[in-house]
């Protein structure tokens, strides 16, 4: 799997590396993902999802399935 949110999209950026003489050179900003197991109540089953952790912070908010509802509307999720 890519390194890519399951339920907001983030992924991976691109920026540079500055030194103090200033040269630039390329680096990659990775987003803070972790894999989490998620019991769905109205399927009666458990999902795992690859999911940043600004993401788990919304699920805590809005709940499982509102944030699997909005994820499959944005095409983030199948």
């Amino acid at each position: 799997m890519s390194r890519v949110c399951q339920i907001t999209g983030k992924s991976v950026m691109v920026g540079n590396n500055v030194s103090h003489s200033n040269r630039k050179t390329k680096r990659k900003f990775l987003p803070n993902l972790i894999s989490k197991k998620f019991y769905i109540p109205e399927e009666d089953r458990t999902i795992t999802l690859k999911i940043s952790t600004s993401a788990l912070r919304t699920i805590n908010k809005k709940g499982i399935s509102a944030c699997l509802k909005e994820a499959r509307e944005k095409g983030f999720l199948k």
